[in-house]
């Protein structure tokens, strides 16, 4: 059997994206598929129905496990190492593993492209994450899925009970992206009137748990705060109960639409083209702000809130509307 090794560290979102490339590979080549990804992310990764076997990289601890570390990594020798990241700390493991082909994506930074035996075609930024990576897929002459899979699996969430179940993702990892927590409390409201018994989930990290506690203050003592509270992968298995998500551009975001769950993201600074909820079932909200064609600095993106404040309440709540009537009768 043909045997991959898989390097993709983080984050967060890129890792859902490499799901259907892998899927296909390990279709396309009959492979047993082993992942490298950042320690953080060893249990997330075990959910992925198509990998065996996980090298967790110690990129916070390194010099301490280096020896051990490296020690995984070449405890087998791979027909393929493939780099799905294209940065130069990927690289770096991509050199260390031992293979005898090792390719790295279409869109390579850092350097990083001068390390690798190929490269997986072209960069193309104009289009979607997910379908960028699928270039490796082409360049070893694989078919290419036509509907994109997503195979990982959760543990179950406890059941949740009767009614419609609504997820608020408030927060990012930047400023520049996050939608204001009282537009997010007033759109649970208006969704509340029109949707009587409806559960609010607020979900985060720990560092956003005093403020989805003020917006659970604010909504009412329908909302439960979870933020802080799940694991990554409680939180996928939260999501799945979910009947909608409204999110701006974060992890849980690409989390929710790889498992199928209707996702409604906010998009300010950041381009849903590329980073967008992938799926047919998903809908977007972008900023309407005129950045007079200029490309936006990876600063603005983190910081200038003047692109997500465009996006009105009423223009998120006629959407969510939309999105839950084919739930109205839960």
């Amino acid at each position: 059997m043909t045997r991959i090794l898989i390097i993709k560290l983080s984050s967060l979102g890129d890792l859902f994206h490499a799901l259907p490339t892998v899927r296909a590979l390990k279709e396309g080549l009959n492979a047993e598929i082993d992942w490298a990804t950042q320690s953080e992310y060893t249990e997330l990764v075990r959910c992925f129905n198509d990998v065996k076997n996980i090298i967790p990289v110690p990129r916070r601890n390194l010099p301490a496990q280096l020896v051990p570390f490296l020690h995984q990594l070449r405890e087998h020798r791979y027909d393929y190492i493939i780099d799905l990241q294209g940065l130069m700390k990927s690289a770096l493991v991509t050199i260390a593993a031992r293979g005898d082909r090792k390719i790295g994506p279409s869109a390579c930074r850092e350097g990083s492209r001068f390390l690798y035996h190929e490269r997986a075609g072209k960069k193309n930024k104009e289009r979607h994450a997910a379908e960028e990576l699928l270039d490796v897929v082409r360049h070893l002459s694989l078919p290419v899925p036509n509907e994109l899979p997503f195979p990982v699996t959760f543990p179950t969430h406890a059941g949740l009970g009767p009614g419609l179940h609504i997820a608020l993702c408030p927060c990012s990892r930047a400023a520049g992206k996050d939608w204001p927590a009282d537009r997010f409390a007033k759109t649970a409201k208006n969704l509340l009137q029109s949707h009587p018994g409806t559960i609010i989930h607020l979900i985060g990290s720990p560092d956003d748990q005093a403020l989805c506690e003020q917006m659970a203050t604010t909504i009412g003592p329908i909302t439960q705060n979870h933020a802080g509270q799940t694991t990554l992968l409680e939180l996928g298995g939260l999501l799945k109960e979910m009947d909608l998500l409204i999110t701006v551009d974060s992890g849980p975001m690409h989390m929710a639409a790889a498992i199928g769950t209707p996702t409604l993201a906010l998009f300010g600074p950041t381009a849903p083209l590329r980073t967008g909820p992938y799926g047919k079932q998903h809908c977007v909200v972008e900023s309407s702000f005129d950045t007079g064609r200029k490309k936006i600095s990876k600063k603005t993106r983190q910081t200038d809130l003047r692109y997500i404040k465009t996006i009105s309440v009423e223009e998120v709540t006629s959407v969510a509307r939309k999105m839950l009537r084919p739930n109205d009768l839960h």
